[in-house]
C-alpha cells in the first residue's frame, strides 16, 4: 500500500501575517507561508491530504477586548493577561452581566486545568473580512493541488465558540460537551491517523500549532509523534512567548517528533 504522506496547515491567514494591515502579526509569518507554498508547488503530488486549519471569530469573543470592562468601564488593551485573581478583586469584569458567573468559571478552569492564563489578543480572523483569507501564495498552491489532484483540501474551522479559546485545531481550551464545536472532530481525526507521515507548518508556533500538536497526540497516542515533522522554516513563534515554543519543541523532541527545513524535504 502506498504510504500517505499529508500535510497539515495550521491557520495561514492573512491576520497573522507581518503584512501591511494585519491584525496579529507573527514576524516570518509571510515567508514561512511563502515556503509551505513552495513545497506544496514542489512536492505536492506526494500528498494524500492537505489539511487548512482556519481561526474563525467574531468580534464578541472571550479573548477580544469588547468581552472585557474595568471598573472605570474602559476595555482592556490587547495582550491584556486576566487571571482568576483579577476577577476575584474587580480589576476586570464581563462587560455584559449575564456572562459575569461563566467567564470566572472559564479562567479559573483554565487554572484548574494548567493552562495558559487568558490573553485578550486584538481582534483577529474575524470570519468576512480580508484578515481571515488564507494567504494568497497558500491558496494558490493548494488550488492547484486540488485541480491536480481531483482532490478537496479539508477545511477546519476553529474559534466560533465566543465563550472559550480555541488555540487547537481539535478541541477548545474547555470544551463545552453540549457544543460540538468545541470538541474533537473524530471523523477528521481519522482521517490525521492514517498518515505515515504528517508534515506541519503553520502559525503561530507558540500557540495554534503547539496546541493542535500536542491535542493530536494525547487523543492519537503518544507514538503518533514519530510520524511527525515539523517544519521549522514554516512556522514562528509571537514575539514574548519563546518559552512557549522552546518547551513543545522539547516535549514533543522526547516523543521522537521531527524537525525539518521544507526545502530538504523530497529533493
Amino acid at each position: 500500500m502506498p504510504r500517505s504522506i499529508q500535510l497539515l496547515l495550521v491557520d495561514p491567514q492573512y491576520d497573522f501575517c507581518d503584512l501591511p494591515g494585519a491584525a496579529l502579526p507573527v514576524a516570518g509569518a509571510d515567508a514561512d507561508l511563502r515556503r509551505a507554498a513552495a513545497l506544496v508547488d514542489r512536492c505536492g503530488h506526494l500528498f494524500s491530504d492537505i489539511h487548512v486549519t482556519l481561526d474563525s471569530h467574531s468580534p464578541l469573543d472571550i479573548a477580544h477586548p469588547c468581552w472585557w470592562r474595568d471598573a472605570q468601564g474602559q476595555r482592556p488593551e490587547p495582550f491584556t493577561v486576566i487571571g482568576e485573581e483579577d476577577l476575584a478583586a474587580g480589576r476586570w469584569l464581563a462587560a455584559d452581566p449575564a456572562q459575569a458567573a461563566a467567564s470566572l468559571a472559564y479562567v479559573r478552569a483554565l487554572a484548574e486545568r494548567g493552562r495558559h492564563q487568558l490573553v485578550v489578543w486584538p481582534e483577529h480572523c474575524l470570519v468576512g473580512t480580508p484578515g481571515h483569507n488564507i494567504h494568497p501564495a497558500v491558496m494558490q498552491a493548494i488550488g492547484a493541488w486540488g485541480r491536480g489532484r481531483l482532490r478537496a483540501p479539508c477545511f477546519i474551522w476553529k474559534g466560533l465558540s465566543p465563550n472559550t479559546e480555541h488555540y487547537s485545531a481539535l478541541r477548545a481550551e474547555v470544551p463545552d460537551p453540549n457544543d460540538p464545536r468545541t470538541l474533537p472532530d473524530r471523523g477528521w481525526l481519522a482521517r490525521l491517523a492514517q498518515a505515515d507521515t504528517l508534515l506541519i507548518a503553520g502559525e503561530a508556533l507558540s500557540h495554534c500549532v503547539a496546541n493542535t500538536v500536542r491535542d493530536l497526540v494525547e487523543l492519537l497516542g503518544a507514538d503518533s509523534a514519530r510520524k511527525m515533522v515539523l517544519l521549522e522554516d514554516c512556522c514562528s513563534t509571537i514575539a514574548g512567548f519563546e518559552n512557549l515554543s522552546t518547551q513543545f519543541l522539547a516535549d514533543m523532541g522526547r516523543l521522537g517528533m521531527q524537525v525539518r527545513r521544507s526545502d530538504t524535504l523530497y529533493s
